[in-house]
């Protein structure tokens, strides 16, 4: 509905006593999403903020100290209500559409979601007269097909971005950049690389092999393992490492700035599926699916981390068997649950 702002349920009271300083008020765009989910639990056990979150739908386990409402960035009049009545003093920018397969089927629905609810975001911000700090969290796809002289990237690589998804993040990347110098406003742009951890979704490398394996072992699939292209190489961070970055990039990222956020280190996805298949006991055949194959394919990417690293001191703490291990665990948990399903 244009111009519909829903609380879909609040975690906060319903006045603030007089004199009581306000906490720092942030608003998490895309909160029920993968990152969005992993940020408001981190934000909510380690801060005192005010803490809002927009999303599409609702989700189970939200924090307690969550706002939580209904908000479709591609409506600009809704922007602009939820803005102006949350009024923030801090924003991560995370709503998007972020497969790569799914930019292929649906290109302009990636552009429409990406590019169209930053600018929405923005131009609302401008027009209600608010400064709040704004991470834009873009991504490493904006740098596209990288050759292996190039690797690790840091942040001036030109773009050479190779498939919508990136082409609509090189586009809110420039957005952000172009808002932030054109009216002064304090946006600190973020590119993440791969990440990984419990809760993404299974169209993902990751949680796809992490799936098939705890299936085949609990008997619901046939131990035929399906895969794309495993020669590619990526930079995996754990998502629980990539929000930690966000929360920093909020509070002391330079305004203007852009930051990779990964290991630094690539791996190969036939190395990821080798550290799966070592925690399980089960024999399996890997195939190769050509669905999984994507038209374009980068071959090798890696992070130039040195910004982050000594100007706010973030590392990775997390290693990538500990992630690997615990996607697993969290399939492996599923797998019992479908098998305890009735009519199974």
């Amino acid at each position: 509905m244009p111009g519909h702002y829903g609380i879909i349920r609040s975690g906060m009271p319903d006045s603030i006593p007089e004199k009581e300083p306000l906490p720092l008020r942030v608003l998490i765009t895309g909160v029920s999403g993968f990152v969005g989910r992993h940020l408001a639990s981190i934000l909510a056990q380690e801060t005192d903020w005010e803490l809002w979150g927009w999303a599409r739908r609702s989700w189970t386990g939200i924090p307690n100290r969550l706002q939580l409402a209904r908000v479709d960035l591609r409506d600009p009049e809704a922007v602009r209500q939820g803005l102006a009545l949350v009024r923030p003093e801090g924003i991560i920018h995370l709503a998007a559409q972020s497969d790569v397969a799914e930019s292929w089927k649906d290109p302009w629905g990636t552009f429409e979601t990406n590019v169209r609810g930053t600018l929405n975001l923005l131009e609302s911000i401008r027009a209600l007269g608010l400064q709040p700090r704004v991470l834009i969290v873009t991504s490493n796809e904006v740098y596209g097909l990288i050759r292996p002289e190039e690797v690790p990237v840091r942040e001036d690589h030109p773009f050479r971005p190779a498939n919508p998804y990136g082409i609509s993040k090189a586009a809110q990347d420039w957005l952000a950049a172009l808002y932030a110098t054109a009216y002064a406003m304090p946006i600190i742009r973020a590119r993440p690389f791969n990440h990984i951890g419990p809760g993404q979704d299974p169209r993902f490398v990751v949680p796809s092999f992490a799936r098939q394996i705890a299936w085949i072992e609990a008997g619901l699939q046939d131990p035929v393992l399906w895969v794309g292209n495993l020669e590619a190489r990526r930079d995996f961070t754990d998502v629980r490492d990539v929000a930690r970055a966000y929360r920093l990039l909020l509070e002391r990222g330079e305004p203007g700035e852009v930051y990779n956020i990964g290991s630094g280190r690539p791996r190969s996805i036939r190395e990821v599926l080798e550290l799966l298949l070592s925690m399980t006991q089960v024999n399996v055949r890997v195939e190769v699916d050509p669905q999984r194959i994507r038209p374009v394919e980068i071959p090798i990417s890696a992070a130039d981390t040195a910004r982050i690293r000594e100007r706010l001191g973030w590392e990775p703490r997390i290693p990538l068997e500990q992630s690997l291990r615990d996607v697993l665990e969290e399939w492996r948990a599923r797998a019992r649950a479908e098998q305890r399903r009735p009519g199974r």
